[in-house]
């Protein structure tokens, strides 16, 4: 049997769109149109061969990076925080591989950043210091943002000099991110910032906040009136508080902001218009490959064990199948958001489908092959793959809440389905 790495995965059916056929029956009364708005927001793409030549390089470099790291480790993957790490990834010229060469960046396609996303994740590599301003922030300020900010700080986050932090969540509001209280008020100086976020990954580690804040009265519609911010984490007035989860580590954090002031180019793009930035924001947040391959080290530990105990039975050879094959699916189906990103085309709603059914499949795998190994006529699984699968049955729950939850995000599908 081999190591399900996820880049051996090569499963594509050229011929058929019908991902209906791919993902399970459907229900009769669905209509065919919403059939088609699937099909289209999700067709069958593949790698082209100048981005898929980067593999190689990257496989090489990991090998010798991530050497003496331990699956128990490299299960963090992208919650896994290592600024070194990060930075000699920016030497190698890989942050910033779809921005802009005027900046710094490769100027590469997005496919060129799904392989190297597919294999950072798939290794496990820690890479929670860049990952938000390279995979989110830094688009985001190429798009919004006024020019002396795309100078300022497009070349700190390709140079992985710059880490950031994103102001979403607050208490009290759950997911509903149009409640936000956060308010920045002008101020002569520039804005004023009080409130509070919570859930904040790796603030006490980031040099940079964009937040999502109340600048104007809540109307009616409550996406009136929001705006987005980018300040200095180490303004007077910002307090951290660093917040331990059930594994015991200390990724999130809840963030303080009393009377902080921040300077008149703190905000992003239009005032007002901060709902529509953060929607566009958010789906280049639930786009990438990390939405699917957060058990990956846990798959590869537990074939490596079966590979060593020797023949595995019939119910551990149909649990391979089952992980192989679903994840030959959701591969293909981020490689269609891929697409959509690649041709400028709105992703939101495929974005919103492949994390919905990517989450549901990561959050599955510790509990099958928990099963699988309690069930096991073979020897005990070591200490490492033990270790593994602790963690990962403690923190899978939260991969359906990271980058909204499950009912936010079918309430969104049913929405762009004309549904709701």
């Amino acid at each position: 049997m081999k190591p399900a790495h996820t880049a051996q995965i090569r499963v594509f059916t050229a011929s058929s769109a019908n991902w209906s056929a791919c993902v399970g029956a459907v229900p009769p009364h669905v209509p065919g149109t919403i059939l088609g708005a699937i099909n289209d927001a999700l067709r069958l793409a593949a790698i082209p061969a100048q981005d898929e030549a980067l593999r190689s390089s990257v496989r090489a470099f990991l090998r010798e990076a991530l050497r003496d790291m331990p699956a128990d480790l490299r299960a963090r993957s992208w919650m896994g925080y290592d600024a070194d790490f990060s930075r000699a990834l920016a030497r190698q010229g890989w942050l910033g591989l779809t921005l802009p060469a005027v900046y710094g960046g490769a100027a590469r396609s997005n496919f060129a950043r799904f392989v190297l996303s597919e294999e950072l994740l798939a290794a496990g590599a820690p890479v929670s210091a860049h990952w938000i301003a390279d995979r989110q922030t830094a688009p985001l300020i190429l798009r919004y943002g006024s020019q002396a900010q795309r100078d300022f700080y497009l070349p700190r986050i390709i140079r992985g000099e710059a880490f950031f932090a994103i102001g979403m969540s607050e208490p009290d509001t759950g997911s509903d991110l149009a409640s936000v209280r956060t308010r920045a008020t002008p101020d002569a100086a520039g804005w004023r910032l009080n409130g509070r976020k919570i859930w904040t990954t790796n603030a006490h580690r980031s040099h940079y906040m964009c937040a999502l804040v109340r600048t104007s009265g809540v109307a009616e519609d409550r996406h009136r009136g929001l705006s987005q911010v980018i300040f200095d984490l180490s303004l007077p007035g910002i307090e951290i508080r660093p917040i331990r989860d059930i594994t015991g580590d200390s990724h999130f954090c809840e963030v303080l902001f009393d009377n902080v002031l921040l300077p008149p180019d703190a905000l992003i793009g239009e005032e007002g218009s901060g709902w529509q930035q953060v929607t566009a924001e958010l789906a280049l947040e639930r786009s990438g490959p990390e939405r699917i391959y957060s058990s990956m080290v846990l798959i590869d530990g537990w074939l490596a064990h079966l590979r060593r105990a020797g023949a595995p039975d019939p119910e551990q050879i149909r649990l391979a199948g089952r992980l192989a094959g679903r994840l030959a699916v959701l591969r293909g189906m981020s490689l269609a958001v891929t697409q959509r990103l690649n041709d400028g085309a709105d992703a939101s709603l495929a974005a919103v489908l492949v994390k919905d059914l990517g989450t549901e499949f990561e959050q599955a795998v510790p509990e099958w092959i928990g099963r699988a190994l309690r069930a096991g006529t073979g020897p005990a699984p070591d200490e490492v793959l033990a270790r593994t699968l602790a963690y990962l049955t403690l923190i899978n729950p939260t991969f359906s809440l990271r980058g909204g939850t499950r009912h936010i995000l079918r309430g969104i599908i049913a929405r762009e389905l004309g549904l709701r």
